[in-house]
């Protein structure tokens, strides 16, 4: 990036810490300030027996889902660990960052959207309606949507899930987000943003929900309007469609 869109302004990360480095490198060749804010916290299940058991019957199955790049990173090393992964098997994911994730791993040609980005864009795939008599697989984290699991039982599926990962809220003082005094926030999953409205006191969220919020899925800008945000942007789907809103708002703030 020649031009510096972001000089001068601090921008609240709240991925996870381990996956906010690419976002937070690309605001700071843009000129800004990455203010590194993890809202969730993603470990390994607690349960490694159970998802080891799920696992060792993998090959039982007609199709594993993968619904987060969390759910590959942890799904994927659990397979690996107990075998390989099945050539035969179809594997799908809900967006492009998970396909990604997989390709990384070695595994192509993972059935996944390519507009909409969730449960419903991949349910939408022709690929996923006639199912009657599969056996499905579901990594993700412990819980989440049921949408997933429920639509593919009604269409004739039997549906297991495998919580791969945890998640759970970090221990932030509200004090802390108050003294980063950032000029916009990005958030990338309705569970973050409902921890950030908890942890605030009402005159902080009075505060705060002025500030610009960069969503980059519906569901998350739908949140947002109902908690009262003032300002907020649906973006392109990823860390590319935050950092593309970014650079496109960073200059209009130079002309205020």
């Amino acid at each position: 990036m020649s031009e510096k869109q972001l000089a001068g302004l601090k921008i609240l990360v709240t991925r996870p810490r381990d996956q906010a480095a690419w976002l937070a490198q690309r605001i700071e060749q843009a000129g800004g300030t990455p203010l590194l804010f993890p809202l969730l916290e993603i470990a390994p299940a607690e349960d490694t027996k159970t998802l080891h058991e799920q696992v060792s019957r993998l090959a039982q199955f007609d199709l594993a889902i993968f619904i987060s790049p969390n759910a590959v990173r942890y799904g994927i090393a659990a397979i690996r660990a107990a075998g390989t992964v099945s050539p035969l098997m179809k594997i799908a994911t809900v967006g492009q960052g998970s396909a990604k994730a997989l390709r990384e791993l070695g595994i192509t040609g993972a059935i996944a959207p390519t507009e909409r980005f969730d449960s419903e864009g991949l349910l939408a795939l022709p690929e996923l309606q006639d199912v009657a008599g599969w056996r499905v697989m579901i990594f993700r984290g412990d819980g989440g949507r049921e949408l997933l699991g429920d639509t593919l039982k009604a269409r004739g599926a039997s549906v297991e899930y495998a919580a791969c990962y945890r998640r759970s809220k970090p221990q932030w003082d509200a004090t802390a987000l108050q003294n980063a005094a950032p000029d916009a926030i990005t958030v990338t999953s309705s569970e973050a943003l409902g921890y950030l409205w908890q942890m605030l006191d009402d005159a902080r969220r009075a505060s705060v929900r002025a500030l610009p919020l960069f969503a980059p899925h519906p569901r998350i800008a739908e949140l947002a309007h109902q908690q009262g945000w003032q300002q907020v942007r649906l973006t392109e789907a990823g860390d590319e469609g935050l950092l593309s809103a970014l650079i496109a708002w960073g200059p209009e703030q130079k002309r205020l």
